[in-house]
């Protein structure tokens, strides 16, 4: 079985496309698929081609049995929407050139980079296989959401276009039964959609003592520390979580931000306007790091702004932080609170309530009987949505095409 995968994201990029990506498609050549990968130069979230690797028309390498082939595209930081546009569509049209040459029995499309859609449906036509849209993200719903973009002429033309999408795809793959839910209230057939929720490497990501090295070096002996590790974007309600960190007034307590994105320069601002001490902020650091950042942490932060948009998430930063028994502060309502609660993981605060947030912080910081149960919780949400399981459903899926 040969399938094109196209996604704008791929390692040494560390967010969850990128992350979710790489090892589905690891999976499916360790089940004897031929997978060619068609991405970009990494550069997200900063908007610099990472160290080693240049911006060039075409490349090819070899990554863990995927051939991986990269593009030029215009590179843009997460932050300016027009750039960002600008970035997917100039990554779009060139994929779909290098993959219209490429010999393949199945084309696969990740978003949320929207327009990459576009070059699943012309290949298809142009190809006359069958494609699969990877569903990570309602857009352009969510930028209306993050307040990127107002309602106007051009959301209705992108939400016409996104519709269209739905229609003409072989396979829908959902990454929530939320997501779902949305679309079958649109029209779109049901028939035609398998959720495949995001998950974890339990191998990658195992629980580990704090590295004593971090810890001397950021001065976090005795402390509890609560980590953001990820994009620090428009959607993430970072702004509420600074500013409510204000109102903290346990030494113990620290917070650990890791990453880029939109909006860290403004979080930074907060937190220097109010001379914090409790606040520590890291620049973004390499896949292989990541681990030893999480282990550094006491619980993860997961917030989202409140928005009915945001019930149909399921953050991957719930399951990587869980396999490594990181109690979850999550600040999302919908289907992500709906795991984290069924299976005991964390505790879930009222996003942008100040008052929840608090009160979650001071009571999962001081109850240890309760900590460890909801360590206890962590390892069963992890087991339950093991990624080497959801990919080979996926898998499945695919096959069914052909």
């Amino acid at each position: 079985m040969k399938i094109l995968f196209v996604t704008d994201n791929f390692p040494p990029e560390v967010n969850a496309p990128a992350s979710r990506t790489y090892e589905h498609c690891k999976r499916w050549v360790d089940q004897g698929a031929e997978v060619t990968l068609i991405t970009c130069a990494p550069n997200f979230p900063q908007g610099r081609v990472y160290e080693g690797y240049k911006n060039k028309l075409y490349q090819t390498e070899m990554v863990d049995g995927i051939k991986v082939i990269r593009v030029w595209s215009y590179i843009s930081a997460n932050e300016g929407f027009l750039k960002r546009v600008l970035d997917y569509v100039s990554f779009a049209f060139m994929a779909f050139w290098a993959g219209l040459f490429k010999k393949c029995d199945l084309i696969v499309i990740t978003s949320p980079q929207f327009f990459t859609t576009l070059t699943g449906y012309f290949l298809s036509l142009f190809k006359r296989k069958k494609w699969v849209f990877e569903l990570r993200d309602l857009w352009p719903e969510s930028i209306v959401t993050v307040g990127a973009m107002k309602k106007s002429r051009a959301i209705r033309m992108l939400e016409k276009i996104e519709h269209f999408m739905y229609r003409k795809a072989d396979l829908i793959i959902p990454v929530t039964n939320a997501f779902k839910d949305t679309l079958v209230k649109r029209g779109i057939d049901e028939n035609k959609m398998v959720v495949v929720t995001n998950g974890v490497n339990a191998s990658q990501f195992k629980a580990k003592p704090k590295p004593q090295e971090l810890v001397a070096k950021y001065g976090l002996d005795g402390k509890f520390v609560i980590g953001y590790i990820g994009t620090h974007g428009m959607a993430h309600s970072l702004d509420f979580i600074m500013n409510a960190i204000v109102k903290l007034t346990d030494p113990n307590i620290h917070f650990l931000f890791v990453g880029s994105g939109a909006e860290k320069q403004k979080i930074v601002n907060i937190a220097q306007e109010h001379t914090l001490t409790n606040v520590t902020f890291v620049d973004p650091v390499s896949k292989d790091l990541v681990v030893d950042y999480v282990a550094l942490t006491d619980a993860a932060l997961v917030p989202l702004r409140k928005s009915d948009t945001f019930k149909t998430v399921i953050p991957s930063k719930i399951f990587e932080n869980a396999a490594m028994q990181k109690p979850i502060l999550l600040g999302v309502e919908g289907q992500a609170k709906d795991i984290v609660d069924t299976h005991k993981a964390g505790l879930c605060f009222e996003p942008e309530n100040e008052t929840s947030f608090l009160e979650a912080v001071q009571k999962l910081s001081k109850d240890k009987a309760l900590y460890k149960d909801l360590q206890t919780g962590c390892t069963e949400l992890a087991t339950a949505y093991d990624r080497n399981n959801l990919a080979d459903t996926m898998l499945i899926q695919l096959k069914k095409l052909i």
